[in-house]
Formats: structure tokens, C-alpha cells, sequence
């Protein structure tokens, strides 16, 4: 397998994009040749992206100027991509999208919670799961890669240990928190800085698309509510359960410990006193770091937290950690930046 690979970004001047051209463009075995924007195109990349001034001298072309690279990472909108993959796959030895299209198995679900047909159905089942964690043996051989959202990401950390243990019952509740920059680059009118300043707004008091990744991955029965806070970056899940089977603070401490075990991207925190007892994504800014914590009530229930960054672990460094483990680099590479504190 070549030690270097020509990569292209499509959807490149969303925050998403954005993150994938910081990442790939540090990356020692990646050489950038493309990126695409049907709104800036013909605008140097740094017209996006500021951060970037001096880093590139790529120029942002129409999403019909895409060139064949080894490698494409998709971060198109929603419902967009899934017309185009097949000419994606067309262009590209491996694709990895970033969008919620190829997330979940069941075209029927996709409809429940996307409001409309998958237009690839046919193409659902060929996916790897663009969770090292969880999926790393699939991914080691993986052509097509779709890497889950931020929350579900979070929340699927959060849990998949004490599900696979046995150690929760299968009714769980997720409450997530997502920064602004979630809602994307050319967000709306409520995420203006006047109304998104000083605000908790609960935009999914129920039956968040999230919901549905993370019962496919932990085969869980998933509640989930999400809340606009008033943070830039970070997510944070808080998920409430039922330990089962007499289970308690010393079985998910070993089922964690046991399931994190060298794992370059997941710290447990649980302590009991200091400013970050358990997870919190004001330091994981800019990181591919997931930090994930619980604690127990003493009346048998038990509160899972992870925290993230949403658009590197959550999002751009999720999809440049598989890459690494297709190709078979050590995972860290271009993603040890460990976030900021204080931030």
C-alpha cells in the first residue's frame, strides 16, 4: 500500500470541511489535491477558512470539477450525497463520508428519520462503520467508510461498554448538548449570534436522528433529547440507565477499563472532586479525543457521560482516524493534538 495518497475533500468549505483540510493538510502521508464548494467556488481555500492562511494555496472548484483521487472524504449535506455516491465511488479507491447517508442499515428507518427514500439503498449495506473503537477489524479493509454524528459518536462511547457487558438494562435516555458550529456553516436565523447567545434551547425534545444510530449500535432501546448551548465547539451526552443484574460502580469500571484498554482516543474520567470530575468538551477543543465518565446513584441507576469535540472526534478526526487504520498508519497520525486548557 503506497505510504502517501492524493485525497479529496467535497463539501470543503463547511466547518466540517474545514476540519478535514486543517487535519489532512498536517497529515505526513496525505497530499490534499482537490477540494470542492458550490458556493465559493473559484475562492482560495483560506476565503472559507482563515485558520488556513499560509498553510495552502488551493483554490476551492465546482463540485463538477471533482478529480480521481486515492482517497475522498464526502461532507456534503444531508440527503445530497447519497445520489451521488456512486459516482463518488467512481473517482475514488476509498470513500468515507461524513454525511448521515450511509449511516443507518435499514432504508425504512432512513425514511423514519430523514423524512424521505434513500435514494442508494442498495448501497446501505456496504459501509464500514467509521468507529475505530468499535469497528476497527472491518475497517482495516475498508473501501467505503461512514462515520457516525457527533452526539451518536459520543453516546455510543458512552455506552457500548456496559451494553455489551450486560451491565445496563436496554431502556436508556440520552441527553446531548451540541455547541453552535453543529448546525453548520450557513446555519439559519436561529443561530444568529442574538439568538443563540445565553440560550438552552431544546431543538429535539424527542426523536433525534441520533437516536436511531445509537440504537443500531448498542441494540439498545434510545430516548434521546438534544440542546443548542451557547459553546462554538463540543458535544456532551449525558445518558441515564438502569444497571441490571445487581451491577455496580466496581463492574463498570472494570468493563470500561477492559474496553478502553490502549485505545489512543478515549480517556476514562471519573473523579471525585476537582473542577472535571467527568467529561467535559471544553477541553477537548481542536483534539480527536472522546473523554467518557459515569457515576451511580445507589438506587440502581447509573449516569454515562462522554464528551467530544464535534467537528474533529465527532466528525473530521473520526474519518482521518480510519483512514489511518485502512492504510495502516499508526492512529494517531495527524491527530495528536491534544485540546487546550485554559480554553
Amino acid at each position: 500500500m503506497p505510504d502517501r495518497v492524493r485525497a479529496g475533500v467535497v463539501g470543503a468549505s463547511g466547518y466540517i470541511g474545514g476540519e478535514l483540510l486543517r487535519l489532512l493538510l498536517g497529515h505526513p502521508h496525505v497530499e490534499v489535491a482537490v477540494a470542492t464548494s458550490a458556493r465559493l467556488a473559484g475562492r482560495p481555500v483560506d476565503a472559507a477558512h482563515p485558520n488556513l492562511r499560509g498553510f495552502t494555496d488551493l483554490t476551492l472548484v465546482a463540485p463538477d470539477a471533482l478529480e480521481p483521487v486515492d482517497v475522498l472524504f464526502t461532507a456534503a449535506p444531508h440527503t445530497e450525497t447519497m445520489a451521488r455516491m456512486p459516482e463518488f465511488l467512481g473517482l475514488a479507491e476509498q470513500v468515507v463520508d461524513l454525511s448521515a447517508d450511509f449511516r443507518l442499515r435499514d432504508p425504512a428507518v432512513f425514511a423514519r428519520y430523514y423524512g424521505e427514500p434513500h435514494a442508494a439503498p442498495g448501497l446501505l449495506g456496504g459501509f464500514a462503520c467509521g468507529l475505530p473503537e468499535l469497528h476497527r477489524k472491518e475497517l482495516a479493509d475498508a473501501d467505503r467508510v461512514s462515520v457516525p454524528g457527533c452526539m451518536a459518536t459520543a453516546a455510543i462511547l458512552a455506552l457500548a461498554p456496559a451494553a455489551a457487558a450486560g451491565l445496563i438494562g436496554p431502556d436508556v435516555v440520552v441527553d446531548a448538548r451540541t455547541g453552535s458550529s453543529g448546525s453548520g456553516a450557513t446555519a439559519g436565523p436561529a443561530n444568529t449570534h442574538a439568538e443563540r447567545s445565553g440560550a438552552l434551547r431544546v431543538f429535539a425534545p424527542a426523536g433525534h436522528r441520533h437516536e436511531a444510530e445509537i440504537a443500531q449500535a448498542t441494540g439498545l432501546d434510545v430516548r434521546m433529547t438534544a440542546t443548542g448551548v451557547e459553546a462554538v465547539r463540543g458535544v456532551q451526552v449525558v445518558c441515564h440507565a438502569k444497571l441490571a443484574g445487581g451491577a455496580g460502580e466496581r463492574d463498570l469500571w472494570r468493563a470500561y477499563r477492559e474496553r478502553y484498554a490502549g485505545e489512543p482516543f478515549v480517556r476514562l474520567v471519573a473523579r471525585r472532586r476537582g473542577p472535571h470530575r467527568l467529561p467535559d468538551p471544553k477541553i477537548l477543543a481542536g483534539s480527536n479525543l472522546c473523554d467518557v465518565g459515569f457515576a451511580v446513584d445507589g438506587r440502581g441507576g447509573a449516569t454515562l457521560v462522554a464528551a467530544l469535540d464535534n467537528l474533529v472526534k465527532g466528525g473530521a478526526g473520526g474519518a482521518v482516524q480510519s483512514l489511518n487504520v485502512r492504510r495502516g498508519w499508526p492512529e494517531r497520525t495527524g491527530l495528536a493534538f491534544p485540546g487546550l486548557h485554559p480554553a
